[in-house]
């Protein structure tokens, strides 16, 4: 029998070392096995997420599935947060997708509830020769995998050795006694999870609490429900400022979240006695050693029960809780904000490379737009518009400037995260189109609105045909930059390759319209030079904004045979 412990015999500051640094190792190999999960994942957990969601119930194996997977489901909401914002998925595709991730991130909990913290380091170990010693990013990532899992356990192991002195402390066992009021659980475990904004982590501090007899069942009961309340947080976070169908998908989330505790909460004891008749018993142990040695796995079960019950009883009511959500949160007014702002760059997921980059895309073809706008203003004005016309396009250049500034930030902050090769390149990619479609908004600002103030100065009128000549030219140049934004899309290289072989056809509209200026370069009419001057300069503009086309669609081709190369 243990003999009691005393405020004298312990060391209070070794212990809270010991369990502060337990935590941070729980913590960070928590970090490190999610984040090489997602990178081991790659591009699946954009296509699951985007495209298997054709009903409720497809919708909740896809989020039970991509969870699991990367062992986050405050992580899965955002993404979704983050889709229905890109308008690629609605809030009734969404709601499955949430249900499921509540029960995939219970997989965690079974995980640590097992008794294997004795072989932590040697996971580490494993982990360490295949980071160190792989040659292959996907293998090192499974290292990264394994030493974070071993991080976890051993977090653990180190949290419960410095706890043990206090399993005979009595001011510490009548405080924790204090947690069988189900509502102080429940708002603790709201609270701890909410700062750490992870269930799994607060789910793992529990059941290392009850490994050491401290907590009993139905009090982990109730701080799992809280901490199934907290992990709300994130995807709260990341809905503000988001459209209105994203907010509504954050407080579905919540909803979910809080009705299903405030049903449970009153059958904590029928819960309780639920999962010890489904979970493996010591009836050869007694008193605390019985609780320590049972309670974990206990309310692991418990915490998976909770959410597949509750997606059970919430996926018959997704069109209503649609329709809720549609009361709850109406269509409001637009805020009117000067110039344009960045639509799909998401800083929540800067740790998710493939996620972010496809971003990135998204934003660039916001970008390429507003460049196209510019490019189908610019000839008008410089034939015809006067002093305000050629403002506006200066004041459209302010809004490509905007969009390309948050673009290179975005992605100068993506750099710093540890990317593979892919991603490196798919970043330097994005970075060079960025720099092409921003150098064509300059063009427009810089060169055709220049010329356009030249006219008005010399006060020049260009005939009709050479206007035909000058259309035909910007006409396809024009055709250039949808079709390479049409490429940039959807991944269709064969797209950038008629881009790139347009040039000829550049070229012939190009010499033709010079042909037909030095033959006009002999009229007798008023500013003829001038008149020359101007017009040639815009075909040599005209030249350089394909040119800018043409290097785009280059930069996806060359991508793709670096991809090729790689394997």
């Amino acid at each position: 029998m243990e003999s009691t412990t005393t405020v004298e015999s312990l060391n209070v500051g070794f212990i809270l070392m010991e369990l502060f640094g337990g935590l941070a190792l729980f913590l960070f190999g928590m970090d490190q096995m999610t984040d090489a999960l997602k990178r081991i994942a790659g591009s699946g957990l954009k296509k699951l997420l985007a495209q298997l969601t054709s009903n409720r119930f497809m919708g909740v194996f896809t989020g039970l599935f991509v969870t699991a997977v990367i062992q986050s489901s405050s992580v899965t909401t955002v993404m979704v947060v983050g889709f229905i914002a890109a308008g690629l998925m609605t809030l009734r595709q969404s709601v499955g997708i949430i249900l499921g991730a509540d029960i995939g991130t219970t997989i965690t909990a079974q995980i640590v509830a097992f008794k294997v913290t004795h072989y932590a380091l040697g996971l580490v170990a494993i982990g360490f020769v295949f980071f160190f010693a792989g040659t292959r990013k996907r293998v090192q990532q499974y290292g990264a995998m394994l030493m974070g899992l071993g991080l976890i356990f051993f977090g653990m192991e180190v949290m419960s050795e410095a706890t043990r002195p206090l399993r005979t402390y009595q001011p510490f066992i009548d405080m924790m006694r204090n947690l069988d009021n189900p509502l102080i659980g429940i708002l603790i475990g709201t609270i701890f999870t909410g700062i750490i904004q992870s269930s799994s982590a607060t789910m793992g501090i529990i059941i290392v609490l009850a490994s050491q007899g401290f907590v009993t069942l139905e009090a982990g009961i109730a701080l799992a429900f809280g901490a199934n309340i907290g992990t709300c947080v994130t995807a709260l976070l990341a809905a503000i400022g988001q459209p209105r169908e994203a907010v509504q998908a954050a407080v579905v989330h919540i909803l979910f979240k809080v009705v299903g505790v405030v049903i449970w909460v009153g059958f904590i004891d029928q819960l309780a006695a639920l999962v010890r008749f489904i979970s493996p018993s010591a009836p050869e142990l007694e008193g605390i050693a019985r609780l320590a040695a049972e309670t974990p796995r206990q309310i692991a079960n418990a915490h998976t029960v909770f959410n597949v019950a509750n997606t059970l009883l919430f996926i018959w009511f997704v069109d209503p809780l649609v329709h809720l959500m549609n009361r709850l949160i109406p269509e409001r007014p637009l805020m009117r904000t000067r110039g344009v702002q960045p639509r799909y760059l998401d800083p929540l997921l800067l740790d998710t490379p493939e996620l972010a980059l496809d971003r990135v895309r998204l934003e660039l073809g916001r970008l390429g737009e507003y460049a196209l706008r510019m490019m189908e203003a610019a000839l008008p004005a410089v034939f015809d518009g006067n002093e305000d016309d050629l403002e506006r396009l200066s004041d459209m250049d302010d809004d490509v400037d905007t969009l390309y500034g948050a673009i290179v930030t975005y992605l100068g902050r993506l750099s710093q995260e540890n990317l593979t090769g892919r991603y490196a390149a798919l970043l330097s990619q994005y970075m060079t189109i960025a720099n092409h479609l921003e150098n064509i908004g300059d063009m427009v600002e810089t060169n055709l609105v220049e010329a356009g103030s030249e006219r008005i100065k010399y006060n020049v009128e260009m005939s009709a045909s050479t206007r035909e000549k000058l259309l035909a030219l910007h006409e396809k140049v024009l055709w250039s930059i949808e079709t390479i934004l049409d490429a940039l899309n959807k991944g269709d290289l064969s797209l950038a390759d008629e881009v790139i072989s347009a040039k000829m056809v550049i070229n012939r509209l190009a010499d033709e319209a010079e042909e037909h200026l030095a033959n006009r370069l002999v009229a007798q009419a008023p500013n003829r030079l001038h008149t020359f001057s101007i017009e040639t300069e815009i075909i040599e503009y005209l030249k350089r904004v394909y040119y800018f086309a043409k290097r785009i669609a280059k930069a996806m081709i060359e991508l793709e045979e670096v991809y090729a190369e790689a394997g």
